[in-house]
């Protein structure tokens, strides 16, 4: 089969990569459709993050859909056809965090696509691909295999709101737009945020956040004093989500979230310097987020019953032979939203 395969920065190409050996709790899959992460781009022009580098050549990837080929002979409930969502997370079950239900801080995790480890953890961008069967999640008959991958990056936008705590009834800020910020934004309505304001330097991923329930939005580019009336009796947000990574857009929730507000951070922009004397005078909570566990089952059935309709994030979907191109236009915000790459599965189906 081929995958496709990150060497070095500005580096993607097309290999022919062997097919895992199957174990007999196993799932052999033929991917269908994959979404390019902003993970997947830091990989692609900068050959990782923060102190996270590639060291060998590394299959990209680990937002994924697919169609059940082959199922080992411990399992039960799947069977050969069936169409799933594929979980990327794939935590021991026996570390300290495990035990204590924190699997997203797993010791031993094996997160598709991911350097954090060497040997590095080879991704879900290829043909075939064999998985856990904890992994798979069978989808509705009327869930697209392409919105069922959106299941990953909605799980990243439900754990950021368990982070938070309750939204219900409450005025929320998100700042960042692409496709986590719109996807959390869909979360949020449904989890019955009163009030949603959302904030981009561009026009493009605003449009997709009206589409998914913001009540507001605000192109901060075009008008930087636009903040401004939300800070009025030293702030009315009562929570906020820093879904963009950018230093600024984080201190600047500091004027606009109010006393004993929480500000939630997902975008991972390196680091940041903070004034804390507004964070202690406010008395405001800064919370980290950091991927999901539990969350994608919720999400896979918040696709499955459409209570989360994510066809406004998708922007393009290109053919697995045209991936480099792909990545190209995932990396023009000012075109793209999501972009997935379709493996072709369902021609095989």
């Amino acid at each position: 089969m081929k995958a496709i395969v990150c060497h070095a920065p500005e580096d993607l190409r097309l290999d022919t990569f062997e097919t895992d050996a199957l174990g007999t709790h196993q799932l052999q899959v033929d991917v269908a459709y994959g979404g390019i992460c902003g993970s997947d781009l830091h990989y692609y022009h900068h050959g990782g993050f923060g102190t996270v580098r590639i060291k060998e050549p590394m299959v990209l990837g680990h937002e994924v859909s697919g169609i059940v080929r082959v199922v080992g002979s411990a399992v039960q409930n799947f069977k050969a056809g069936q169409r799933i969502a594929i979980s990327p997370s794939r935590p021991c079950g026996q570390c300290q965090y495990c035990q204590k239900g924190q699997h997203n801080h797993c010791l031993d995790m094996r997160f598709f696509g991911s350097a954090m480890r060497f040997p590095h953890v080879q991704g879900a961008f290829r043909q075939s691909l064999v998985i856990d069967a904890s992994q798979a999640h069978p989808l509705n008959d009327s869930l697209s295999l392409s919105l069922a991958a959106l299941a990953e990056p909605l799980s990243v936008g439900l754990h950021a709101i368990q982070r938070a705590g309750s939204v219900f009834g409450k005025q929320v800020l998100v700042t960042g737009c692409g496709p986590i910020g719109t996807l959390l934004i869909g979360a949020l309505r449904r989890a019955g945020a009163a009030r949603i304001v959302a904030v981009d330097i561009a026009d493009k991923p605003l449009e997709c956040a009206r589409a998914m329930g913001a009540d507001e939005t605000i192109n901060i580019a075009k008008h930087p004093e636009a903040l401004a009336p939300f800070a009025v009796n030293k702030g009315v947000f009562d929570v906020m989500f820093e879904a963009s990574g950018n230093d600024r857009a984080l201190r600047s929730g500091l004027d606009v979230v109010a006393p004993r507000g929480v500000i939630v951070s997902i975008g991972l922009g390196g680091d940041s310097t903070l004034p804390l004397n507004q964070l202690v005078g406010k008395e405001l909570e800064l919370r980290g987020t950091f991927r999901f566990h539990e969350e994608f089952a919720v999400a896979v059935r918040f696709l499955n019953e459409n209570l989360i309709d994510g066809r406004p994030v998708i922007s393009h979907v290109l053919d697995f032979d045209d991936a480099i191109h792909a990545f190209e236009l995932a990396s023009d915000k000012s075109q793209a939203m999501k972009v997935q790459i379709n493996f072709g599965a369902e021609a095989l189906a």
